[in-house]
Formats: C-alpha cells, structure tokens, sequence
C-alpha cells in the first residue's frame, strides 16, 4: 500500500508512574518501535508513515499523559 517491506519488527516501551497513598497514574509512556524494511531506499517513507501514525494515534490522544514515539528504521545493507 505504502511502498514499504518491513521484514521485522519489536518495540521497548517504558512508562513512567508516580505513586500516590491512594494508587498512582501513569506520567509518560514512550514507544520506541525498531523496523528493519527490506531495502534502503524505504527507510525514509517508513519514519514519514511512523510519524503519520502517531500523529494520528487515538489511543495516544485518548490519554492524560504524553505518548512519544521514537522510532529507528533500518535495513539489510544495499547489494551491489
């Protein structure tokens, strides 16, 4: 749809919380998604439709904390 191959994929969120007597509440949350694709030349489109994703994420907006988003996109070294 996109142009882009992903080949693999993990993710290695962290949170952050604050304690109170009475329970606690989540502070930050930030997803850091590392993608291989299968070729260089869709490294670029693949952080643009990351960024897209985000922005427009309504879990992300449903929350009453910030959700940033880190992603790292690579690829297998060009042949040639």
């Amino acid at each position: 749809m996109n142009g882009v191959v992903v080949t693999a994929y993990t993710d290695r969120p962290e949170a952050t919380m604050e304690e109170h007597a009475d329970g606690g509440r989540f502070t930050s949350a930030v997803l850091r998604p590392r993608v291989e694709v299968a070729d260089p030349g869709m490294i670029e489109r693949a952080v643009e439709l990351h960024h897209d994703a985000h922005r427009s994420c309504f879990i992300a907006s449903s929350l009453n904390f910030p959700v940033t988003h880190e992603p790292l996109v690579t690829a297998p070294p060009a042949e040639g």
